[in-house]
């Protein structure tokens, strides 16, 4: 249990500092850096800890992988619309469902303490996710259809990870977390190509031949035409690519305990105890940003730290 904890501990600073590097940065490019800072840290604990390297390990990180990578630039893109205390929890209990599902499914088996644990933690999440003020912020539609793939594609994640050889030790994380690098960084290169090309292709207003932006890309400092190197956009940069890294070091550190809390334990206790990581995620929000919490959602945190005592005594 206290590695399902602190799983969602990790994944909820780690979707937090996301959220905030994709306001900067565009998503996909923040899905990237994070991916290969994560990937760092996963060499280093990979000549540390005891591995078998098997067809299967491999092949279930690199599904898990390409799951993955959908999954976290849809959060971190719906994220960055906002608002994360409503869109982080949606994001959560589908996360959690999925898993629970395939559980059941599995013949998993509760007695009644983890079946209340499970119920009250669902229900925690939702209630965190709850804003009935009229004059909150309210979720778009595209946040919410992307925070519900994401919430899909985190919970087949776990599935797929479920599914890796107990030997195979951190070779299915460093597989998926490679297939992550893989494909974001490559389709971060095929946009800038796209974008280079285009710029090239376009006349500035002082004659053919100059390529001059005609606004500034999504997330950056600056007004439209701003120059690349310009101090506002140095200073939006660099706290975003810093805030993008250690993201990625939260992350990669979230999957080292969630695989560790799988083989150890049960798929549908672990994947719910790693969907209360909205509830750090909204703590975050309500502290660092100042998002104000309504009576419903420390309602939710209450009943999340309840959920957890059960989930323990089970």
């Amino acid at each position: 249990m206290l590695l399902g904890l602190a799983a969602a501990v990790a994944y909820g600073s780690g979707d937090f500092l996301g959220g905030l590097a994709a306001r900067r940065l565009p998503p996909l490019r923040v899905t990237a850096i994070s991916a290969a800072s994560g990937l760092v840290l996963l060499l280093v604990l990979l000549a540390v800890v005891p591995g078998t390297p098997s067809g299967a390990a491999v092949g279930w990180g690199v599904a898990s992988g390409v799951a993955g990578a959908a999954a976290i630039a849809l959060l971190y893109a719906c994220l960055a619309i906002g608002p994360m205390s409503i869109l982080s929890p949606l994001t959560a209990v589908v996360s959690a469902i999925v898993p629970v599902g395939v559980g059941l499914l599995q013949g998993s088996r509760l007695g009644p303490a983890g079946w209340a644990g499970i119920s009250l933690a669902l229900v925690a999440v939702v209630l965190v996710g709850f804003v009935p003020d009229a004059s909150a912020p309210k979720p778009t539609a595209a946040g919410l259809l992307m925070a519900l793939a994401a919430g899909v594609g985190i919970g087949v994640v776990l599935v797929f990870l479920d599914q890796t050889p107990a030997d195979s030790g951190l070779v299915p994380l460093v597989a998926n977390r490679v297939t992550n690098v893989v494909l974001t960084g490559g389709a971060v290169a095929v946009l800038a190509l796209v974008a280079l090309s285009r710029r090239r292709r376009s006349p500035g207003p002082g004659g053919a031949g100059l390529a001059v932006p005609t606004a500034h890309a999504p997330g950056t400092a600056g007004p439209a035409g701003t120059p690349a190197g310009a101090p506002s956009a140095t200073r939006g940069l660099a706290p975003a690519l810093r805030l993008a890294l250690l993201c990625g070091v939260a992350d990669a550190g979230a999957n080292v305990l969630i695989l560790l809390g799988l083989r150890l334990g049960d798929l549908t206790v672990m994947s719910v105890l790693t969907a209360l990581y909205s509830a750090v995620t909204v703590v975050l929000a309500a502290v660092v940003l100042r998002e104000r919490l309504t009576r419903s959602q420390v309602v939710g945190l209450v009943l999340a730290l309840a959920a957890a005592v059960l989930l323990a005594l089970d």
